[in-house]
Order: C-alpha cells, then structure tokens, then sequence
C-alpha cells in the first residue's frame, strides 16, 4: 500500500491530451518536482531497493537528469549524465537505439570505470529503447547496472519487456 506522501505525490501528475503530437498523452511531473515533499517521497521509493548496492546514478535526458541528481544527492553517490548524441564535449562512448519513427544516439563521458555500480533512473518507461540503450552505454564503459528505477510506467507499452527488471514507482 502506498504512503500517503506517495498517493499525493501521484496526484500531482498531469495527463497532457495531444502532447507533443495527437493521440499522445503526456505526463507532466513538473507540479510534482515543485513540492519538495512530494519529490522527497519518490525519490526514496526509487532508490530505497537499491540503497547501499550503486556507487552513482545515471540519469537519462532529460527529465531523468532531475530525478537522478535528486536521487544521487539523497543517496551520498555522484550523478552521471546520458545524453542525446552533440550535448557532450567529449563523449566517450556512443549506442544507436532504434524509435518507432527511427533512430536516435545516446552518449556518456569515460566518468563510469570498470566495475563502477550504476543506478540508471529515468521518469518514464515506455517502449524500453532508451532505457536499454543506456544500460548497453553504461555496461560499454565497464560498468555494471546494478537496477533500473523509473517514475512512472505506461504498462500498456510493454518496454518491461525490452528493458527487464525495472523498479517502478507508478503505473500508467
């Protein structure tokens, strides 16, 4: 059963019809990332099955950046970014990915090193095809996911089933 602090935190989620496109409909954390109590709340249920297991968290572009700097200050790790192909200066390690409209390019900096434990975080879980193109990126710098931890799932999309074992907060 959820806490209360969680059942409010879900309340502060927006459902955004025919965003960005028609027939999408986008979750707006952002009401949620504005209350401190509530981002408090999910942060801890993201991170607290893995508590003590990474030695840093990555977060996805883009709104998994804010969740996983959050959860990287809570837990006392550093924080790494996974971004969109040209945002780096000096990328060390790249992973195509396919979309259902084509292909995109996710990129890190060499700052996860062998045997480096990694958290990956991101808000939403989807399709599954970025958040496995960010494992694949991570494990291709040596370093070993140790759990996958995301927001929300839209369960009816099925990326569960491309991305394996995920921590979810709220299902969709």
């Amino acid at each position: 059963m959820p806490s209360e602090a969680l059942i409010r935190a879900e309340s502060l989620i927006r459902t955004i019809p025919d965003y960005p496109e028609p027939g999408v409909m986008f979750r707006d954390i952002t009401p949620l990332l504005a209350d401190a109590s509530a981002l408090r709340a999910v942060i801890h249920a993201m991170i607290a099955p893995f508590e003590g297991d990474f030695d840093v968290v990555a977060g996805v572009e883009a709104r998994g950046f804010l969740l996983a700097g959050a959860a990287a200050m809570e837990s006392g790790a550093g924080l790494v970014p996974i971004r969109k192909a040209g945002k780096l200066p000096r990328p060390a390690a790249s992973v195509d990915y396919a979309l259902e409209y084509g292909t995109a390019t996710i990129e890190a900096h060499d700052d996860i090193t062998e045997g480096t434990r990694v958290l990956l975080v991101d808000d939403v879980l989807a399709t599954g095809g970025t958040l496995a193109a960010a494992r694949s990126l991570v494990e291709s710098l040596g370093g070993s996911v140790v759990g996958t931890a995301v927001l929300m799932e839209l369960e009816a999309l099925g990326g569960r089933a491309v991305v394996g074992d995920v921590h979810t907060v709220f299902l969709a």
